[in-house]
C-alpha cells in the first residue's frame, strides 16, 4: 500500500510538472492571465485520467528498476490515450476552456520523456551501484579489445558498460568490415581491422581481446588467433551462437579459445523446421542417451517439442547427468528417463509396448578403436547384435523411422569397431526390405566428434596438464571432425531425407592433421611446441588407419537435398542365407571364439574388412 502511494505521488508529480511547462513552452514562457487560469482546471482533468491510464497499462506492477522497449511502448500508450480522452471530456464539460493542441502535444512528448528517463535512471542506478554489485569486491579493470563490430560485439559491450562490476572496459572495435571504420557503437570506436592490432594499441593499450565473431569460420578464427599470440596478448571469446540461442550462457560469459574455436566450421542451415515435422508431438526413443552424441540428440530433438523422449542408456551415471541437465532446463514433464541394455530384448521389449515410440535415434555403441580390436566380441554384441535386435523390435512395434548413428571406420575398416558397424548397416538394409516391415531404417555414417569421450583432444589437453610429452600415432596421421551440436543437427536432418534402406554421409569437411591439432592445444595452453612439451610419435596402433576414407571403391555419393548430407549410391542386398551366417556364425559364437578366429569370420562376410590379427 505504501508503495502504491509513493508511486502515485512521484508519477502525479512528474506528470503534474510536465502539464505545467507544456505551457510555458507553448507560450514562450508568456502564459496569457486567461490560459493560466485553463492550466489549473487542465491540471485537474488531465492527471488523474493519465494516473488512470497507467494503471490499465500495468506501470503501476513494473519494477521501477526493470525498463525495457515494451515498457516504453506502453508508457507512450498510456500517455497518448490520456490526452485524446483528457481533450474529449474538455470539449464535452467546458468547451469554452479547452487546452491548446500545441499543449496537448507537447505534454505527450514531456511526460513520455520524462517517465521513460525516471525508470531508465533508475535501471542505471540498479545495474551500476545496486546491492547486488555493492557487495562484489572491486576488480582490476580490464581494457578491451573487442574483435567483431557485429550483433554479437555490440551486445556485448552493452553488457559490460551496465555492469562495472565485471571489471571490464570496452577501448575498441576491430572488424573485416572496412565500412565500419570510424564509426562508434555505444560510444566505443570502430578503428579498424584486426591484423591493425600492433599499431592501435600503441596508441590505445589493452590488457586483453575477446573475439565476438560466433558465426565465424574456424579458418578465420585461426588467422586472427595467430595474429594476436604474436602480440602475447591474452585471447577470449563470447559463446557460440549455439549456446546464445539456447540460452545457455549469456554474451559476457567469456572465456579462454579452445581448439574446438579454430576447428569450427561455417554455420550451415540445419532445417528446423523439417525436423520439427518428423519430432513434433510425437514419441521418440534415443539409446546411449548419455554418451556425447545421445545427450546431444535429446537437447536437440527437446527443443522441437514432443511429446515424451525416451533417454534409454545402460550406464546409470551418466544417464543421471543428463537427467539433471534437462530437469534444470525444465523438461522433467517430457522426459522418461530408462536404465536398459539394448542387449536385454524383454526389457527392451516392455519399453515398446509401454511407451510405443514413433522414433528412435540408435547411438549406444562401443566405439573406442583399440580397446575393441583387443576384445572384438564385446565390439559384435553391442554395435551388431544390439542394432539388429533394435531394429527387429522397431519394426514389430511399427515404429516410423529408425536413424542408426554409424561411423567412416565402417568404410573399408582395418577395426572391429569399423567392421561391426558395417555388419549393422547391412542388418538394417535385410530388414527394411523385409515383406512385413513398416518401418523406415535410415543410416548416418560421419567421423569424429570434437570433445566426445575418448576422442584425442580431452586425451591431449590430459598430457600438456602432465607436462607431456603429447603422444601422437604418426607425423602423416588425419582425421576428419566435426562439433557434436553440428554432427547432431545433421542426423536429425536425414530422416527426413530418405525413403528407407540408405546410408547417408555427412559433410566432414577437410581432415586435419593430428599432429598440427596437437600444437594447436599446446599453445593454446600458452606453451610451446618441442621445447615447453615435447610431442612424441608412438606409431599406428592396430587397428587404425592413416587416413579416414569417405566411400567405398563400389559405393558413389549423390546428392541430397542438403547441402552438407550426401547419400551412397550402392546399396547392399545380402540375400537371407548371409543374415543367419552373420547370426549364427559371428553373433552366436562371440564367447568361444578366439579373437584372431572371430575377426576371420567377419572377413568372410565384410569381404573389404583388413583385419589386425594378432601374432600366436
Amino acid at each position: 500500500m505504501l508503495r502504491a502511494v509513493s508511486l502515485i505521488a512521484l508519477y502525479g508529480s512528474v506528470l503534474g510538472a510536465c502539464r505545467y511547462f507544456a505551457y510555458e513552452l507553448r507560450f514562450d514562457f508568456l502564459v496569457p492571465q486567461n490560459f493560466q487560469e485553463e492550466r489549473l482546471l487542465s491540471l485537474a482533468f488531465n492527471l488523474p485520467i493519465k494516473l488512470l491510464l497507467l494503471v490499465l497499462f500495468r506501470q503501476f506492477r513494473s519494477l521501477l528498476t526493470y525498463f525495457s522497449v515494451p515498457d516504453l511502448l506502453r508508457i507512450a500508450a498510456a500517455m497518448a490515450s490520456a490526452n485524446l480522452l483528457s481533450h474529449i471530456l474538455r470539449l464535452g464539460v467546458t468547451p469554452a476552456m479547452v487546452s491548446p493542441r500545441g499543449v496537448v502535444l507537447i505534454d505527450f512528448v514531456l511526460s513520455v520523456g520524462a517517465l521513460s528517463f525516471l525508470r531508465l535512471g533508475f535501471r542505471i542506478y540498479r545495474e551500476r551501484y545496486g546491492s547486488s554489485n555493492a557487495d562484489q569486491p572491486k576488480r582490476k579493470i580490464r581494457r578491451l579489445a573487442v574483435l567483431g563490430a557485429g550483433d554479437a560485439g555490440a551486445q556485448f559491450v552493452q553488457e559490460i558498460q551496465a555492469k562495472p562490476s565485471l571489471g571490464l572496459r570496452p577501448i575498441f572495435f576491430l572488424d573485416d568490415n572496412r565500412r565500419k571504420h570510424g564509426h562508434h557503437i555505444h560510444g566505443t570506436p570502430v578503428l579498424g581491422a584486426p591484423e591493425e592490432i600492433a599499431r592501435l594499441r600503441r596508441d590505445h593499450p589493452v590488457d586483453a581481446c575477446v573475439i565476438a565473431m560466433p558465426s565465424a569460420p574456424g579458418k578465420r578464427l585461426q588467422e586472427i588467433y595467430k595474429v594476436l599470440r604474436e602480440q602475447e596478448l591474452t585471447v577470449e571469446i563470447i559463446p557460440s551462437m549455439a549456446e546464445l540461442a539456447e540460452g545457455r550462457v549469456q554474451v559476457t560469459k567469456i572465456r579462454p579459445v579452445q581448439v574446438e574455436d579454430l576447428l569450427g566450421r561455417e554455420s550451415v542451415d540445419l532445417r528446423s523446421v523439417e525436423v520439427a515435422k518428423l519430432v513434433a508431438g510425437k514419441v521418440v526413443l534415443v539409446t546411449g542417451a548419455g554418451g556425447s552424441i545421445g545427450s546431444e540428440l535429446c537437447r536437440q530433438i527437446l527443443s522441437h517439442h514432443p511429446e515424451r523422449l525416451l533417454m534409454v542408456e545402460q550406464a546409470e551415471g551418466a544417464l543421471f547427468v543428463i537427467e539433471s541437465e534437462l530437469n534444470e532446463r525444465g523438461h522433467s514433464s517430457t522426459i522418461v528417463p530408462l536404465v536398459a541394455d539394448i542387449l536385454d530384448t524383454p526389457r527392451m521389449n516392455f519399453i515398446f509396448e509401454r511407451f510405443r515410440p514413433q522414433v528412435v535415434f540408435h547411438a549406444a555403441a562401443h566405439k573406442h578403436v583399440f580397446m575393441m580390436e583387443r576384445q572384438p566380441g564385446e565390439a559384435v554384441k553391442n554395435n551388431t547384435t544390439g542394432t539388429r535386435l533394435l531394429a527387429e523390435l522397431a519394426s514389430a512395434h511399427g515404429v516410423e523411422t529408425m536413424v542408426f548413428i554409424s561411423t567412416d571406420k565402417a568404410i573399408n575398416p582395418t577395426s572391429v569397431m569399423g567392421a561391426t558397424k558395417r555388419l549393422a548397416e547391412i542388418h538394417l538394409q535385410h530388414i527394411q526390405l523385409q515383406p512385413s516391415n513398416h518401418t523406415k531404417f535410415i543410416a548416418v555414417r560421419f567421423g569424429n566428434v570434437l570433445g566426445s569421450s575418448g576422442s584425442v583432444i580431452p586425451i591431449f589437453k590430459r598430457q600438456i596438464e602432465a607436462g607431456g610429452p603429447v603422444t601422437v600415432t604418426h607425423p602423416d596421421v588425419t582425421r576428419y571432425f566435426m562439433t557434436i551440436p553440428e554432427a547432431v543437427g545433421l542426423v536429425l536432418q536425414t530422416a527426413n531425407l530418405g525413403a528407407g534402406g540408405e546410408i547417408f554421409v555427412l559433410d566432414m569437411g577437410k581432415p586435419v592433421k593430428i599432429v598440427d591439432l596437437a600444437n594447436q592445444l599446446i599453445e593454446l595452453s600458452g606453451l610451446r611446441a618441442g621445447q615447453d612439451i615435447e610431442i612424441k610419435f608412438i606409431g599406428l596402433r592396430p587397428g587404425e588407419k592413416l587416413y579416414e576414407e569417405l566411400q567405398h571403391q563400389s559405393e558413389m555419393l549423390l546428392p541430397t537435398p542438403h547441402p552438407r548430407v550426401t547419400r551412397l549410391a550402392a546399396q547392399s542386398s545380402r540375400a537371407e542365407d548371409w543374415r543367419m551366417r552373420c547370426i549364427d556364425e559371428v553373433e552366436r559364437r562371440v564367447t568361444t571364439l578366439e579373437a584372431n578366429q572371430l575377426k576371420l569370420v567377419i572377413k568372410e562376410l565384410v569381404p573389404e574388412y583388413r583385419p589386425h590379427l594378432d601374432p600366436s
